[in-house]
């Protein structure tokens, strides 16, 4: 790893500690903390979401221009001022317009730190690289939410603004991170371009939505993110606490043990898909889904003991660990070896953008989650089975270097005229 990529893993590991500081707590801090009640909270979550979905469909133009160093630099920037105001502001204007920087912020950072990565790997250390982008989030995210735990006080409105600050504090230093990094040129598959003539004309998102392959990926990643990380703290959470009669602090257990899972796994399972089909292993992750759905149903059957019910909850939330495991040093460095040359911050921000949308829309599942506990987990079941036949299908849009690039081969290094000769002369002799 150089030293280059070593300073973004740094910096995005830093954020990711800040960010686990705020992001359990922002609920409480808006509609107890400053007593606007639970109405201006969820607008605060919208605002959150608003901001990025405003910035993204910009951003990708922007970061292909002018390079991700400027885009990281000015989003981790609005963030701060975002998160800082959020942490002093006390009525519901400033609040809104705060997190509302904040979600603006923070989205554009994704696709831009992405496209950092990619032009400091090949596409051979790719995707080891993008799952050690995945582990130190998370990593640092279970640090920070951990350590906010034991400042956080609903008596006392200065912790929340203390957590907020540190969280300010810590987009400035991946300003700081990201200012010293020198940027290489970004290394590209060269055999893996899409041979799609609608490829060849047009500029930005006209190229993008030519692209099958890549509208493809964008709508299993919809999918994906829709029915795993868009029901974590939505429709999941109120299946479990209404229909399985899971307690809180079990919900928060069974939220560990997905970050658990995700940080033990992240290097054991990064090793068994690597150097395989990524479209098969996407496919896997939705029968991995599969079954964590199953096992989530039994817990709000009802037949078993509270514990067996917990159990199964939190077996549920670990399977779903495993799965992100698998797909952070895939479906990242998949994003990046379709985008063709020079457009690799539009991918990325595009791909970023689709997130956004599930998790926007995640909420979605909550009446039903509650409701009709068993008709949401037949849905899901559905949508797991539906992840596994779209990678399928999407396998058959990929070029072999970017359905598995240990395929790749690096050209043999050039022979010396001088080196020639003497062989040559070996062989007459």
């Amino acid at each position: 790893m150089g030293a280059a990529m070593r300073r973004i893993q740094a910096g995005n590991a830093l954020t990711a500690f800040g960010i686990g500081f705020t992001v359990p707590f922002l609920y409480i801090y808006v509609a107890q903390v400053r007593e606007l009640g639970s109405m201006w909270a969820t607008c605060a979550f919208v605002a959150f979401a608003l901001g990025a979905l405003i910035a993204l469909p910009f951003t990708g133009r922007v970061i292909d221009r002018r390079g991700p160093v400027p885009v990281v630099i000015g989003a981790a920037v609005t963030a701060s001022l975002g998160a800082l105001s959020l942490g002093l502001a006390t009525g519901v204007l400033p609040i809104l317009l705060s997190a509302l920087a904040l979600g603006a912020g923070q989205a554009v950072m994704q696709p831009a730190l992405a496209t950092m990565i990619v032009w400091c790997s090949t596409p051979a250390s790719r995707t080891r690289s993008f799952a050690l982008q995945f582990f130190m989030q998370n990593l640092g995210l279970g640090i920070g939410g951990l350590l906010g735990g034991q400042i956080v006080d609903e008596s006392r409105p200065g912790s929340f603004t203390l957590l907020f600050s540190i969280e300010a504090v810590m987009f400035l230093v991946l300003a700081g991170v990201i200012a010293s990094v020198k940027m290489p040129h970004a290394p590209t598959i060269t055999d893996a371009r899409p041979k799609d003539p609608a490829q060849a004309g047009g500029t930005g998102w006209q190229r993008l939505l030519g692209h099958k392959a890549m509208v493809q990926l964008c709508v299993l990643g919809f999918v994906l993110f829709f029915a795993c990380y868009g029901q974590f703290e939505s429709g999941l959470a109120a299946f479990g606490t209404e229909a399985a009669g899971i307690s809180p602090s079990t919900l928060g257990f069974a939220l560990a043990a997905n970050t658990g899972a995700i940080v033990l796994a992240q290097f054991v399972v990064l090793k068994l898909v690597e150097k395989r089909r990524r479209s098969r292993v996407i496919a896997l992750v939705g029968l991995i889904w599969t079954v964590a759905w199953v096992i989530a149903g039994f817990s709000g059957l009802g037949h078993g003991s509270a514990v067996m019910a917990a159990a199964a909850f939190v077996t549920t939330y670990a399977l779903f660990g495993i799965g992100e495991a698998m797909l952070s040093p895939t479906l990242a460095p998949l994003v990046a070896d379709l985008a063709p040359e020079g457009s690799v911050g539009q991918y990325n921000s595009a791909f970023a953008l689709v997130k956004q949308m599930a998790l926007a829309l995640g909420p979605l599942g909550v009446p039903l989650g509650a409701g009709l506990p068993m008709l949401y987990i037949g849905t899901f079941v559905l949508a797991s089975l539906g992840i596994a036949w779209l990678a399928l299908r999407l396998g058959r849009q990929l070029t072999p270097a970017q359905d598995n690039p240990s395929l790749v081969r690096t050209s043999p290094a050039p022979v010396r005229p001088q080196a020639a000769a003497e062989a040559a002369e070996a062989v007459a002799a």
